[in-house]
């Protein structure tokens, strides 16, 4: 996003009509002061549209699905129970708004359902809470096992916001405009914003791994049914979801979001048998810790390529 360099992203589409609407897309972000990835892709024709699919980004909470499909296996193979109940302390926890994040007293819950909160509400404590019993080198390390490359997770979520408050002596609207200010320059105050050193991944990626998900071709059946039907309680509509939304359609996905990015991956699937994987990274010019129309944006994009790609 560096001041003076014309936008021109990289497309990539099946053919001249889904080109369509990958630019299409992009021309809408570009009017919203908006960078990033994006790429959708049919799970059994293989077609996709996108643009800079291939450009590591920092994945905020989108992290949260590679942490749980690596405690899922762990659980299927019977290293853990999901039954373990797990004690949380809020002085020892991450920041967040929602779940044991946003818990003043010590609470239990069970591995199974800390895995519940991390994907639907998006409990960062919950989070930190599986990485103490799953550590980072641990989910790294079974993500290239499984080749999954483009995929790095670096650090706990704990991590992401400390970092961020470290730089702006705890004032969060500052650590906001050091973002912005930052993504023009190409330096990054902010550690765990620069995807050379935070938990980064491509859209390419990370529908790689969806598809594999989802056609249970990572881990095993039971670890990725699971996962799926974790990710359909996501309860954030903003994005993706409240544009999927119908009686005949199905949506589990996973938001990411944190300073400037905004961020969501997900697959729908269709009664008439369609699916199709998305994920769109974002990155806002702007000081505004809300920007529905962002939202709004991300979802459109998504909308726009399911109906093309299922034609």
């Amino acid at each position: 996003m560096s001041a003076g360099k014309p936008y021109r992203p990289a497309f990539t589409a099946s053919d001249g009509r889904l080109l369509d609407v990958a630019e299409a897309v992009a021309r809408d972000w570009d009017a919203l002061g908006v960078r990033g990835s994006f790429l959708a892709r049919d799970l059994d024709s293989g077609e996709q549209l996108g643009f800079d699919a291939g450009t590591p980004l920092p994945l905020a909470s989108v992290v949260k699905v590679p942490l749980a499909l690596v405690v899922l296996d762990r659980i299927a193979a019977g290293e853990l129970d999901p039954a373990h109940p797990v004690t949380y302390t809020p002085a020892a926890g991450a920041v967040g708004p929602t779940g044991l994040a946003a818990f003043r007293h010590p609470a239990t819950v069970a591995v199974g359902d800390l895995l519940l909160l991390m994907l639907s509400v998006s409990d960062n404590a919950a989070a930190d809470l599986l990485f103490d019993l799953v550590p980072v080198a641990e989910v790294a390390g079974r993500l290239r096992d499984w080749g999954c490359a483009d995929l790095w997770v670096r650090h706990r979520l704990r991590h992401m916001y400390a970092c961020a408050a470290g730089a702006s002596g705890n004032d969060f609207s500052l650590a906001l405009e050091l973002a912005v200010r930052d993504e023009r320059t190409g330096r990054h105050t902010i550690e765990t914003l620069d995807p050379a050193r935070a938990s980064a991944g491509t859209a390419a990626a990370l529908v790689d791994l969806l598809e594999r998900v989802w056609l249970d071709r990572i881990s095993v059946p039971g670890a990725t049914a699971e996962l799926r039907r974790l990710m359909g309680h996501q309860v954030f509509t903003q994005r993706m979801g409240g544009e999927l939304r119908a009686d005949s359609l199905r949506f589990g996905g996973k938001t990411g979001t944190f300073l400037h990015l905004r961020h969501e991956i997900g697959v729908v699937e269709a009664d008439s048998g369609a699916r199709v994987a998305v994920a769109a990274l974002t990155r806002a010019d702007r000081r505004a810790a809300l920007a529905p129309d962002i939202d709004l944006a991300i979802g459109a994009a998504a909308r726009e390529a399911f109906e093309a790609l299922r034609g």
